[in-house]
């Protein structure tokens, strides 16, 4: 997992993913940014239209045409997209992969209140009997048996992809951790991605994630497990693997200087960059401050990817006593990636809390959702700067509680989860689509 910028960077396994290791919350006591009042009526996002749906009619929020309409996502630009990132990490003892416990228990053998490390408990409503994993000891308030997915299952990866169709969202960056890769279950999930992404019309990308990898082997890793997906797996010729510019789309997240130097980032730059089979259009993950960036090497560094996206969970301002997201880098973002002849792809968010992962003395970093409020400002903002391509952080991120898929509203009564406030489970993926449709019909500026 991603942790917010404003995490310590402590080496640890990739359960406990790290940032960066400075502080960079912004407060900006009344401070103001451009919303729906500063836009024209057909840009506003609307927390009414989510309000009014409810668990019984999921399938009926969004018009039964709209998804319809794009039944195959274009898979040969990233203009206009909004692309979430995909974890595919949980597992439950009984699954495929049989590795036990993983991203829903701190142990792979047991699971209990203390052992809890998510934030919100997945809305498992419209999963059948076989996607559902028995959470011992964890019952709803009517005391029936609590349930989870897990990952490992192709029919409930489907299932995710089904839902991206019907509130037409276009697709994900699948995350693939390079400490991760010696684990068989990793595979597996890509294929059933592979063909959920086929069966549904829906896009989706590698995303590497170089969290926990020693300096002197991310260039190796890194390069031969591309190397294996496209001369063995042959992913880059799916037809709805994601490309641009004529190129297969990769991800590479981590470009962090306290993690290594710029020479090893400039060398992974090389790799996919350079004219060849392996040659791709390359996202680069990095911190949000980058233009503040010192050191001329990895100021370079930065201006050297085809596309950029700084990594914006837990980078906050405070405006009328409430923490929205920290929007107001993104003019200058979008100015200079233009200048580098590179694209900015800005990370949107719909709130963060990881109070079960890190214990009760986190509660302080938590950033509620507001209802929604929190999530539709940055699509209003993105859209107002004519913003063509968005990462929405994340789709089925539980452990930090910025998933939006379902979420419970009525959670088992062992343990403390958050809810969605009081919306309905499906809220955030409307509100998903409806920053979709903003998005698509921003004018690039």
């Amino acid at each position: 997992m991603k942790e917010p910028v404003f995490m310590m960077n402590i080496p640890k396994h990739i359960v406990f993913q790290v940032l960066s290791p400075i502080i960079f919350q912004i407060v900006l006591i009344g401070a103001s940014i451009k919303t729906v009042g500063d836009q024209s009526e057909d840009s506003t996002l609307t927390t009414s239209s989510v309000e009014s749906s409810n668990q019984a009619d999921q399938a009926d929020v969004i018009p039964s045409n709209s998804a319809s309409d794009r039944t195959l996502v274009d898979a040969n630009t990233l203009r206009r997209k909004v692309l979430c990132g995909y974890q595919g990490w949980f597992r439950c003892p009984g699954d495929p992969a049989k590795i036990g416990w993983r991203h829903w228990s701190r142990n792979a053998k047991r699971f209990s209140p203390d052992d809890a490390t998510f934030e919100m408990w997945p809305d498992l409503n419209e999963y059948d009997a076989d996607e559902k994993y028995p959470a011992p000891g964890f019952t709803h308030p009517d005391g029936s048996q609590a349930y989870l997915f897990s990952s490992a299952n192709e029919k409930t990866v489907k299932r995710h992809f089904e839902l991206m169709k019907r509130y037409d969202i276009d697709g994900v960056f699948l995350q693939r951790f390079l400490v991760e890769l010696h684990n068989p279950s990793i595979d597996l999930v890509l294929n059933h991605v592979r063909k959920s992404a086929q069966a549904t019309g829906r896009v989706f990308a590698i995303c590497y994630d170089l969290s926990g990898t020693p300096s002197d082997q991310i260039v190796k890793t890194i390069a031969d497990d591309w190397k294996k997906l496209v001369d063995v797996l042959k992913i880059h010729q799916d037809k709805q693997y994601l490309h641009d510019q004529n190129k297969p789309v990769v991800f590479v997240w981590g470009f962090y200087p306290d993690r290594f130097n710029a020479r090893v980032a400039n060398q992974v730059i090389d790799f996919f960059t350079t004219e060849g089979p392996y040659q791709a259009t390359l996202i680069g993950g990095c911190p949000w401050y980058w233009r503040n960036e010192k050191d001329p090497e990895w100021r370079r560094v930065y201006r050297r990817f085809n596309v950029i996206s700084p990594w914006n969970v837990g980078n906050y301002m405070t405006i009328n006593g409430r923490r929205q997201a920290a929007t107001n880098s993104w003019k200058d973002d979008l100015i200079t990636t233009k200048q580098a002849g590179s694209t900015f792809m800005p990370v949107i968010y719909p709130g963060f809390g990881w109070t079960n992962l890190k214990g009760k003395t986190a509660a302080g970093a938590a950033i509620p959702r507001l209802r929604g409020d929190f999530f539709k400002r940055q699509f209003q903002t993105a859209a107002e700067l004519g913003v063509q391509v968005i990462y929405v952080a994340m789709f089925d991120e539980f452990d930090e509680g910025t998933a939006i898929l379902p979420v419970d509203s009525i959670p088992p009564v062992q343990g403390r989860f958050s809810t969605f406030e009081g919306l309905p489970p499906d809220a955030y993926l409307k509100l998903t689509h409806e920053g979709s449709q903003l998005i698509r019909r921003a004018r690039s500026r």
